[in-house]
């Protein structure tokens, strides 16, 4: 089972940052979940909501907002007490440094609010241009995404149906995803049971559940067999993991 660092080490660090996912690296995440926009100007950046208002100190929509005026705000807004400014990551920024990563990188299409025409293309054109086509795997909420990257992509790219809570939830998610042509379900914790599982594993779809922060909820996910995590603490189940491998081999 892989352990994703949710917008990087989240729990820790001011979420979808540099530093972020530098730490989250250093606690031997297998992968490492963000999120991407497009500002005013064409830019394709790291960040979770359209709106910088949460996590920044400015705001209004990334949409609106040119790279530079994106650059000149503080990404650890709530880290302030703790930590010092943190810029809003390029996507480039963050690729270039990818490169020289093991890490797998699961990068979801921001288009469930607000669509910025061929930001599938313009993601896959950075992949490329890094080198990253087998260290990469995509998702989105919004499925139309991830039809128009499965036009894009080659064959061995994964690509994840995202479903919201309760009321995204699919009976048959193995055999809605391998309809659809994607490789994945990613479901909330709330959102999965034993039928969803069997109906994934019988289909041949991998499982790959968010925001698995909680004890009870790893142990129940890893004995169904669920093949990644996403978690804001990822140095947990990383040691909780390994502490179970250890007991296997007794």
């Amino acid at each position: 089972m892989r352990v994703f660092a949710h917008r990087g080490y989240s729990g820790k660090y001011p979420e979808n940052t540099m530093l972020a996912f530098r730490e989250a690296v250093e606690v031997g995440t297998d992968g490492i979940e963000l999120d991407v926009h497009e500002t005013k100007d064409g830019v394709l950046v790291v960040h979770h909501d359209e709106r910088v208002d949460r996590t920044t100190d400015g705001t209004g929509r990334i949409c609106d907002l040119t790279f530079e005026e994106l650059r000149s705000l503080n990404a650890a807004k709530l880290w302030a007490h703790k930590y010092g400014p943190e810029k809003v990551p390029a996507f480039e920024e963050y690729c270039e440094w990818a490169a020289e990563q093991s890490i797998v990188t699961n990068i979801e299409i921001k288009t469930d609010n607000t669509y910025y025409p061929d930001i599938e293309a313009k993601t896959w054109d950075m992949i490329v241009k890094y080198g990253l086509e087998r260290k990469i795997l995509f998702s989105s909420f919004n499925h139309f995404s991830m039809t128009r990257m499965k036009a894009i992509v080659p064959d061995y790219v994964d690509l994840g149906a995202l479903v919201e809570h309760e009321s995204g939830v699919k009976v048959f998610p193995g055999a809605y995803c391998r309809a659809a042509g994607y490789t994945c379900y990613h479901p909330p914790v709330a959102g999965l049971n034993d039928e969803n599982v069997r109906n994934c594993k019988e289909h041949g779809i991998k499982i790959n559940v968010w925001t698995v922060n909680d004890m009870d909820a790893l142990e129940r996910l890893y004995a169904w067999g669920v093949d990644g995590i996403f978690s804001n603490y990822p140095s947990i189940p990383k040691a909780w993991l390994a502490a179970q491998k250890d007991l296997s081999r007794k």
